[in-house]
C-alpha cells in the first residue's frame, strides 16, 4: 500500500493537480495514505486557473506548508511517494540545493535521503540553464522530472482529457495501477 504525500505549488497547472486528487480518490484501493500541502500562491494559481477552490472538497488531509509535524516530515513517517504537481522552478531549486524551509522542501529532502520516490512535475516552459542543472541535481539524486508534456496518441477531445495524460503517465511513475491508454493496446 503506498503512502503518497502529494504537494501542490504556484506554478500554472492546478488541471493537474485536481485531476490527480480525483484519480487518487478513485483508487483507494492502492493507498494506504494520501497527505497534501498547498502553498498559498497555489490556492491563488487555483482560483484564477479554474475558477473556484475546489481543493476545499478535497477528503484528503491538507497540512500546512509550516507545520513541521506532519508525518512525512520524518522518514519515519514512512510514505514512500511524493509528486509535485505542479513543481515550481523555486521549488524545484530549492529542493536541488537542501533549502528544507517549509514542508514541502523538507518532505521532498525526506524522500531522496530514504530513497524513495520524488516525482516532480515541471511545467515552465522554456527552460534556462539554471532550471536544467537544478532538474539534472535532482534526477542525480533519484528523483524523477517528469514536465507536464501532454501526450496525444489517445486523441484527446477535452483539455481535461489532455491533462489526463499528463496525470496518468504520474500515477504510473508513482506505481499505481490504472486504465488508461497504452500505445499500441486499448485502455487497461
Amino acid at each position: 500500500m503506498h503512502k503518497i504525500v502529494v504537494a501542490i505549488t504556484g506554478a500554472s497547472g492546478s488541471i493537474y493537480a485536481r485531476l490527480l486528487l480525483d484519480k487518487l480518490a478513485s483508487l483507494k484501493g492502492q493507498w494506504e495514505s494520501v497527505a497534501v500541502v498547498m502553498t498559498v500562491n497555489a490556492m491563488e494559481v487555483w482560483k484564477t486557473e479554474l475558477g473556484d477552490e475546489s481543493y476545499k472538497d478535497c477528503k484528503f488531509t491538507f497540512h500546512s506548508q509550516q507545520d513541521f509535524n506532519a508525518p512525512f516530515a520524518s522518514g519515519s513517517g514512512r510514505y514512500n511517494t511524493m509528486i509535485i504537481i505542479p513543481c515550481s522552478m523555486g521549488t524545484l531549486g530549492r529542493i536541488a540545493h537542501g533549502i528544507s524551509s517549509d514542508l514541502i522542501t523538507r518532505a521532498a529532502d525526506v524522500v531522496l535521503k530514504e530513497r524513495r520516490k520524488l516525482i516532480c512535475v515541471v511545467r515552465d516552459t522554456p527552460y534556462n540553464l539554471i532550471h536544467i542543472r537544478n532538474m539534472e541535481t535532482i534526477t542525480l539524486a533519484g528523483g524523477i522530472i517528469c514536465p507536464a508534456t501532454p501526450s496525444f496518441y489517445s486523441r484527446p477531445a477535452t483539455i481535461e482529457a489532455v491533462a489526463a495524460t499528463v496525470v496518468d503517465r504520474v500515477l504510473d511513475l508513482a506505481g499505481l495501477s490504472i486504465s488508461t491508454f497504452r500505445w499500441g493496446n486499448e485502455p487497461d
